[in-house]
């Protein structure tokens, strides 16, 4: 025996034959004065040409078929189809039918019923009424007389009544959650650095693409003071609201805390980790590549945070891997870090972006990969940081064509003489 709370397959009538004498007059009878839609126009060789017609609601599809003279289906043109087309207001439909030239046989009457409690049933309790229902009907036929029911129903009119309450209520609901939304990602630019501090001998440039209205990647220029920047770049583990608001407490930590990190940089990312930690959910983390550069002495200090590996390309053409240093941001709270560091020359050129970047893929399913983008920095490096972060984003966007899955974050920074 079967599971009888096993979910049944879903089930409803797709297609009514109506017999016509002429596709083409009932199409245009159909479609110009019932106002129904076109479904297919389509010839099914042996078959025949099959016009189907929907109402507006597209619940169930009218094939119009000419059969052949001298068969029992060219007989059924001109008869009662037994087809019932329901409305909320019928008389409205009536109207608006017959000043199309609808043919109708008679107006639109009311008829009340009553329901008889049936002889098995339980005996009715002292003053209960056997429940009244009513319809309000009329016929109609189309060009070849085939006739139709149209019919409104008490219950049915209020039941299309809430459903077009529960409806507009939900599109309110949609159009509140699409204006918070702008708001959020208004609020989330605002997030991102407006203001690049000035390095004498160090120009770059970052951006960020979200995939989403709002995303969890988050990149930033922090003035350190004594001609020091902080160059960071930080991807959080979720997307949408969920991922900005944890962008949004990583950002704030970094900026509150950045004080210290021009002489203690570990005990600096060991705070920003300590208040991570503490002001998100067990399972919430970020990966962070903080690198502070020194506009006097060209030297890069950095901690890998469990981010992808940042790209160093020197002026000769090789390249240099700045790999982890340590584990990610906000899921120990024992953890710390080390600083490396690396010296920068004139015409070297320095890239920190997220896997949104790497991990694009275009319809064959192959990503964009560690290799295309090192050809893409060694192919524009004579562009400006800012110019090099727009070819780049742009090469990766025409790489995947698709929907974008991930944020696509990035930073060029590019070494120049003093």
């Amino acid at each position: 025996m079967g599971n009888s709370a096993a979910p049944q397959p879903h089930l409803r009538v797709h297609a009514i034959n109506i017999y016509v004498r002429d596709q083409d007059r009932s199409r245009r009878f159909y479609l110009d004065q019932l106002g129904f839609n076109l479904a297919f126009d389509a010839n099914f060789g042996s078959a025949g040409r099959w016009v189907a017609v929907t109402p507006p609601d597209g619940s169930t599809v009218l094939i119009l078929i000419a059969p052949k003279r001298g068969t029992p289906e060219h007989k059924s043109i001109g008869r009662a189809t037994q087809v019932s087309f329901v409305t909320e207001d019928v008389l409205a439909k009536y109207r608006e039918w017959r000043m199309r030239g609808v043919r109708f046989g008679h107006p639109p009457r009311l008829r009340r019923f009553k329901f008889e409690r049936p002889a098995n049933a339980p005996p009715a309790s002292p003053g209960e009424e056997a429940p009244v229902w009513g319809a309000v009907f009329t016929r109609f036929k189309d060009l070849d007389g085939n006739s139709f029911a149209l019919v409104g129903f008490d219950d049915y009119t209020r039941e299309l009544e809430a459903q077009r309450r529960a409806l507009a209520q939900k599109q309110e609901a949609e159009r509140r959650a699409a204006q918070e939304l702008e708001i959020a990602k208004q609020v989330q630019a605002r997030l991102f650095p407006q203001v690049l501090p000035s390095l004498v001998t160090l120009e770059y440039a970052g951006g960020c693409i979200q995939a989403r209205q709002v995303g969890g990647d988050y990149y930033d220029f922090l003035t350190l003071g004594r001609g020091r920047v902080g160059l960071v770049i930080g991807d959080i583990a979720g997307k949408g609201i969920a991922g900005a608001l944890l962008m949004a407490n990583l950002q704030a930590n970094l900026r509150s805390q950045c004080a210290m990190a021009l002489n203690q940089p570990q005990r600096f990312l060991q705070s920003v980790n300590q208040l991570f930690y503490e002001n998100t959910a067990d399972s919430a983390y970020a990966t962070l590549f903080f690198a502070e550069y020194d506009d006097r002495t060209r030297r890069l200090r950095y901690a890998n945070c469990g981010h992808l590996p940042a790209l160093l390309l020197r002026r000769d053409g090789s390249l240099e891997r700045l790999d982890s240093t340590c584990s990610v941001l906000g899921l120990f709270t024992a953890w710390d870090c080390e600083i490396a560091e690396r010296s920068l020359s004139p015409g070297d050129t320095l890239a920190i972006y997220t896997d949104g970047v790497t991990e694009a893929f275009n319809e064959a399913g192959e990503e964009f990969g560690d290799q295309r983008l090192i050809d893409a920095l060694r192919r524009h490096r004579k562009q400006s940081p800012q110019a090099m972060v727009a070819s780049i984003v742009d090469e990766v966007s025409q790489f995947g064509p698709r929907e974008q899955y991930d944020d696509i974050t990035l930073i060029v920074a590019k070494c120049r003489p003093a």
